[in-house]
């Protein structure tokens, strides 16, 4: 059993071990699965939230009552939610904020639920803000572009931000110190003004791969880009049903995932 953890950048997103709640204020969240060969049913608060989730796909963005949440995960199909789940833990999501939570393994193999606090303040114009987070079961990692390392020792489950100016960046990730290669390279589409997460996970056995979130874009520039699917991310649809909390009790709500293409 796994207990949830927060990541470094998780410093809003507050464990809590008191019955879910919610106000009537509401936050942003996507959910990511990121831990390999390995299908889940996640239930919030005892209710079903995702069935049958499969690895490498990305929720698109929920807006859900903020408060707490009881989450745990189990093996796909599982008779009933009676059993051990494979995570489980508690994470309160404020109001306001945009959230990923990433189920992922960590450093060790073990499988983990960190949520990540989205940055979605304006990007000057000309420039793209890039999120480079390590969940994968790796050690520290080096982020390449052009060729030369621009985060350095990225261990799991931390981030790194980077500014840089829009356009098409090629990066890999190697490991920390060396020129060997784990993920990549790839090309990344960064539009003017444009959010972008990667999300670097998997393992050994199933090999590494990168996932791209495009948070939005939130810049100054008068033309900018709207939010949407961008670098690795594609648009075959996988439905799932969202089951978020509400002042009066739980309420349904729908959410079409996103297929991400492995590199």
């Amino acid at each position: 059993l796994a207990t949830l953890t927060v990541g470094a950048t998780g410093a809003l997103l507050a464990l809590g071990a008191t019955p879910a709640t919610a106000d009537d204020h509401t936050a942003t969240v996507s959910v990511l699965h990121a831990v390999p060969d390995t299908p889940v049913d996640v239930y919030a608060n005892g209710e079903l939230l995702l069935d049958d989730f499969q690895p490498g796909t990305l929720t698109d963005p929920q807006e859900l009552p903020a408060g707490a949440y009881d989450i745990a995960i189990f093996p796909a199909d599982a008779a009933d939610d009676s059993g051990e789940p494979v995570i489980s833990g508690s994470a309160e999501v404020p109001a306001g904020a945009n959230a990923t939570v990433v189920a992922h393994l960590a450093e060790d193999g073990t499988p983990t639920l960190t949520p990540f606090v989205n940055d979605t303040a304006a990007v000057e114009a000309g420039n793209a803000r890039v999120t480079v987070r390590h969940t994968a079961a790796a050690p520290a990692v080096d982020v390449r572009a052009g060729g030369r390392p621009v985060i350095e020792g990225l261990t799991n489950p931390n981030e790194e931000t980077l500014t840089v100016p829009a356009g098409t960046v090629g990066a890999d990730v190697v490991l920390a110190g060396t020129d060997t290669v784990a993920i990549g390279p790839a090309d990344l589409e960064l539009a003017d003004g444009s959010i972008t997460a990667v999300y670097a996970w998997g393992d050994e056995d199933a090999g590494y791969q990168l996932a791209v979130q495009s948070i939005g874009a939130a810049h100054s520039a008068p033309s900018g880009v709207p939010g949407g699917t961008a670098g690795l991310v594609d648009d075959e649809g996988m439905p799932a049903t969202l089951i978020a909390l509400s002042l009066a009790g739980l309420v349904g709500a729908g959410v079409a995932g996103r297929r991400l293409v492995a590199t």
